[in-house]
């Protein structure tokens, strides 16, 4: 039997539900989820095997024009996505009409490897609205095959899962068949953090954010981490900590939960906030944390 393997890689703008997709393809929650616009910073790989296939999905940044340098870099991971695709999502919601960035999507229009577009959310639309959006994009994006999906209520997803095995090309595996992502486990715990931050805090915190672990120990029954949370400003780090550290142990509570679930272990998570100065525009310290890896 012949064995397919290849990459399928996700973009779109913030907030179509991305790495909601990501998720149930892969069956593990590998990329975080909040209603807010960049809530995935870096491309992350989530790996899916079959006896006869290897799927290596990745999950990009929502397109946006950059004001930053990390933002740039972010745009850098989805340039990134169109060099290795051997399959291209192209995702947009119920109700969208245009991507972000007109460069990228003259780039999707006139890809040569196959694209699947993807039409978000529908179970917040009716049939009419549906039948029109399609239409649309059919149009727009003609080289593209159209499904109408659910992310969240899983509906349609293992239909164009089915599409993708389809497409691959063959291929031996690029990972060994139990690997499930490329990242350590230390991302994972950065962006569980990272994910309460931006479920707690309102305004530009959760942006001026990064997280770093410095510490990961891990025993048979107890996972030991000690991770420290950069803001850019003082005044940043007092409304991160709260009155009376309450804000920054309600992050931590949160973080852990998420945490023992990802792990399957019981966590010791410690928490510490220090301020690193303009860090989104500073070259040594975005590579540092991952960003600028060109």
């Amino acid at each position: 039997m012949e064995h397919k393997a290849g990459y399928v890689n996700i973009i779109g703008n913030p907030n179509v539900g991305k790495s909601t997709l990501m998720n149930a393809f892969v069956g593990e929650r590998l990329s975080i989820i909040t209603s807010k616009a960049q809530t995935t910073r870096h491309r992350i790989l989530g790996i899916v095997n079959g006896d006869n296939f290897q799927i290596l999905f990745s999950d990009t940044p929502g397109i946006i024009k950059p004001a930053y340098e990390l933002q740039e870099s972010m745009m850098d991971f989805v340039k990134s996505a169109f060099e290795d695709a051997d399959v291209l999502i192209y995702m947009v919601e119920i109700g969208e009409k245009a991507l972000k960035d007109e460069a990228f999507f003259n780039r999707i229009v006139y890809s040569d490897i196959p694209v699947l577009l993807l039409i978000n959310k529908i179970d917040q639309s009716n049939q009419e609205q549906l039948e029109e959006q399609v239409e649309f994009w059919k149009e727009k994006v003609p080289n593209a095959l159209i499904f109408p999906i659910s992310a969240k209520e899983n509906f349609n997803v293992s239909v164009v899962f089915d599409k993708i095995i389809e497409l691959l090309p063959e291929s031996p595996p690029f990972y060994p068949k139990d690997q499930l992502t490329d990242k350590p486990e230390r991302f994972f715990v950065n962006e569980a953090i990272r994910e309460k931050i931006l479920l707690n805090y309102e305004k530009e915190i959760p942006y001026a954010v990064e997280v770093d672990t410095e510490e990961f120990q891990e025993d048979e029954n107890i996972i030991r981490i000690q991770s420290v949370i950069m803001v850019e400003r003082d005044s940043q780090k007092g409304i991160v900590i709260g009155h009376k550290g309450e804000a920054l142990k309600k992050v931590g509570i949160q973080a852990r939960e998420t945490l023992e679930e990802f792990f399957g272990k019981k966590i010791h998570l410690q928490l510490f906030v220090k301020v690193n100065k303009n860090w989104r525009n500073n070259d040594r310290q975005l590579k540092r944390f991952g960003y600028n890896q060109k």
